[in-house]
C-alpha cells in the first residue's frame, strides 16, 4: 500500500475548527489569555521589518548588539559543549550549580541556604509556576499588587482566587502594608516583585519590613492544622538598581520569614542571558522537594551546558562584578536619556511626567493625553489610542499598564530599554515633541 509519504505532502484541512475551538479544549485553556507584551511586540517587528524607524521600548529583553552576555559566561558553554555536556542534567539542577547559587548568595545575600533550598529551572518563569502550582490550591486566595507583571495568568493556571491591589504612583506603583492588610487574612500566597516590573522601582527596608510583619502576624494567627501564608518574591532585577537604591529582601529583613519565603531568581536580566534559560527557586528544603518533583514532570529544567557555564560564572567573583558595573552604566544611560526628555518635555508644558528609575530596565511614564485629538481628527479615548498614536506619530513603541493588570486608562506607560541604543533614543524625542506638539483639545 503507498503512503502518503509516497505521494508527496498531503495539505491538511483544518477549516471551520476555529469557530468550535472553545469545545475542544480544557476549561482552563479556553480562558486563557495570551500574553499582550508578546501580542505589541510582534507587532513592532513587522512595522520594523517594514522599514519604520521604531524605538522599541516594549519587551523586558535585551538586544545582543546593545547588551552581550558576558565573555565568561559564552565562553564556557562553547567549552561545556566540546566536553559533551549535552545530555539530561538532574530535574532539580547540576550539582555544581545549585551549590554556586547558594554560595553567591551567601556572599552577595548573606543568605546562607542548603544546596537542598535550591532548585534550577529553565528560566524563572517555571519556577514562578511551580510555586504556585506547589502552594495554591484551586480556589486558593493569592493576592498581588497590580501594576505587576503576569499574576492574573498564574492565578488562572493555577485555578486560584486572585486578589489584585492596587497601587498608584504616590508609592511609585509598589505596595505598602496599609495597602495589603485587608487582603492577607486567610490567604495562600502574596506575590511580590523588586525591582518592580513594569515601575522600575523597588521596596525601601522600612516598606517590606513593615509587609512582612503583616506576614508573619497572619501566620501566628493560624492554627497548627492550618496551612500558612507565603510570600513569592521575585528578585530577578535584583542586580540592576540605580543611584541611592539598594536591593531588600524579605528573609534579611525580618529572618523569621525564611520558612515562608519562595525567592525566584535567574540569570536571564542582570547577565542580559534571556534566551540561556537559566533559572532558580529558593526556598525551604520542603517546598522545593515538591517543586522539583513537579517540575520534573514538565521537564522545566535548563540545558545542561548553561547550567555548567552559569555555575563556573557565579563562581568568578570579579567577573561577575565587572559585568555588573557595565551592564548598570549601559542601562543607566538610557534610562537618564528617557528620563531627562520626559522631563524637559513636562518643563515646556507638555502633559507627561516620569518616575526616575531606581532599578530594573524600565522607565514609568505618563502621558496624559486622553481627551485630546490626533491631526488626523482621531481623538485619544483609551491608553490603546495613546499607544496607536504614539506608534505613528512619535515611532515610540511603549507598553500600556493595562498590560499589568491596570484596567483604568490612566495614560501610564512602561518604557523598556533593554533593546534600543542610547543615538535610537535621542532620534524618537524629537519626534515626541513634534506628535505632542500636533494634538488638538
Amino acid at each position: 500500500m503507498e503512503t502518503a509519504a509516497a505521494k508527496g505532502p498531503v495539505d491538511l484541512d483544518f477549516a471551520g475548527i476555529e469557530a468550535a475551538s472553545g469545545r475542544r479544549v480544557g476549561a482552563m485553556a479556553a480562558g486563557l489569555v495570551g500574553s499582550e507584551i508578546l501580542k505589541i511586540a510582534a507587532e513592532i517587528r513587522a512595522l520594523s521589518a517594514g522599514g519604520m524607524d521604531v524605538c522599541n521600548l516594549t519587551v523586558g529583553d535585551f538586544g545582543p548588539s546593545e547588551f552581550r552576555v558576558p565573555k565568561g559566561l559564552e565562553q564556557a558553554i562553547g567549552e561545556a559543549l566540546a566536553r559533551g555536556e549535552t545530555n539530561y542534567p538532574p530535574s532539580d539542577g547540576m550539582p555544581g550549580l545549585r551549590q554556586a547559587v547558594a554560595d553567591f548568595y551567601a556572599r552577595s545575600l548573606g543568605l546562607r541556604f542548603p544546596v537542598q533550598s535550591i532548585l534550577v529551572t529553565g528560566g524563572a518563569r517555571p519556577a514562578i509556576y511551580g510555586a504556585y502550582r506547589a502552594v495554591v490550591d484551586p480556589g486558593d486566595t493569592v493576592v498581588y499588587p497590580v501594576p505587576s507583571w503576569n499574576n492574573s495568568h498564574y492565578c488562572h493556571l493555577a485555578g486560584a482566587r486572585g486578589v489584585a491591589v492596587p497601587c498608584g504612583p504616590a508609592n511609585r506603583f509598589l505596595p505598602s502594608a496599609r495597602d495589603l492588610a485587608g487582603a492577607l487574612r486567610g490567604a495562600r500566597l502574596l506575590a511580590l516583585n523588586s525591582p518592580l516590573n513594569p515601575s522600575g522601582t523597588a521596596f525601601s527596608a522600612e516598606a517590606l519590613g513593615e509587609i512582612c510583619d503583616l506576614v508573619l502576624e497572619e501566620n501566628a494567627r493560624r492554627g497548627p492544622g492550618e496551612r500558612p501564608l507565603f510570600v513569592l518574591y521575585d528578585q530577578v532585577y535584583w542586580m540592576l538598581t540605580f543611584g541611592s537604591t539598594r536591593h531588600v529582601e524579605p528573609v534579611g529583613l525580618r529572618p523569621a520569614m525564611a520558612p515562608y519565603t519562595i525567592f525566584v531568581d535567574g540569570i536571564s536580566k542582570p547577565f542580559a542571558a534571556t534566551g540561556l534559560r537559566v533559572g532558580w527557586a529558593a526556598a525551604a528544603p520542603d517546598l522545593i522537594s515538591r517543586m522539583s518533583q513537579l517540575l520534573g514532570h514538565v521537564g522545566a529544567w535548563a540545558p545542561r551546558p548553561e547550567q555548567v557555564a552559569t555555575a563556573a560564572f557565579l563562581a568568578d567573583e570579579a567577573g561577575v562584578a565587572a559585568y555588573r558595573r557595565e551592564m548598570s552604566a549601559g542601562l543607566a544611560v538610557r534610562l537618564d536619556a528617557l528620563y531627562a526628555g520626559f522631563v524637559r518635555l513636562k518643563s515646556e508644558g507638555h502633559p507627561v511626567e516620569a518616575l526616575d528609575p531606581a532599578g530594573a530596565i524600565y522607565l514609568t511614564v505618563r502621558l496624559d493625553l486622553i481627551g485630546r485629538v490626533a491631526p488626523d481628527k482621531t481623538a485619544l479615548r483609551t491608553n490603546e489610542d495613546i499607544r496607536l498614536f504614539l506608534l505613528r506619530e512619535a515611532g515610540l513603541a511603549a507598553v500600556p499598564f493595562q498590560a499589568f493588570g491596570v484596567p483604568d486608562d490612566t495614560g501610564w506607560f512602561r518604557l523598556s530599554v533593554g533593546a534600543v541604543s542610547p543615538a535610537a533614543i535621542e532620534r524618537m524625542l524629537p519626534r515626541l515633541r513634534a506628535a505632542l506638539e500636533s494634538l488638538r483639545g
